[in-house]
């Protein structure tokens, strides 16, 4: 009885001849101005200086950020928000005539 295998033998794998991404290091490819060094950063480093310098970081929630296209659209709106508000409490003041007082 003879046997014959019927999958062809697999040829032996050549070095160089495939088809595999290659590997290419990232710091290679990054500019001098970016190849940054991250084991001597610091976290937080200038968070102290923002709270004293009072900058404010406001969320919007999805559809009032669709409302606006960037920041500056936001400070327009909330300026006229304002001037708006001064305005018609300069025109209540005057024409109520008299203080508000709580009652307690």
């Amino acid at each position: 009885m003879q046997f014959e295998l019927s999958v062809r033998v697999l040829q032996p794998h050549r070095k160089g001849n495939d088809m595999k991404t290659k590997s290419t290091n990232i710091a290679e490819d990054l500019r001098p101005e970016y190849n940054f060094d991250y084991s001597k950063a610091v976290r937080g480093k200038y968070f102290k200086r923002l709270l004293e310098e009072g900058a404010n970081v406001v969320v919007l929630e999805p559809d009032v950020a669709k409302a606006f296209g960037n920041s500056a659209a936001v400070n327009d709106a909330l300026r006229s928000l304002l001037d708006l508000t001064r305005s018609t409490q300069r025109l209540t003041r005057r024409s109520s005539g008299r203080s508000k007082t709580r009652a307690t």
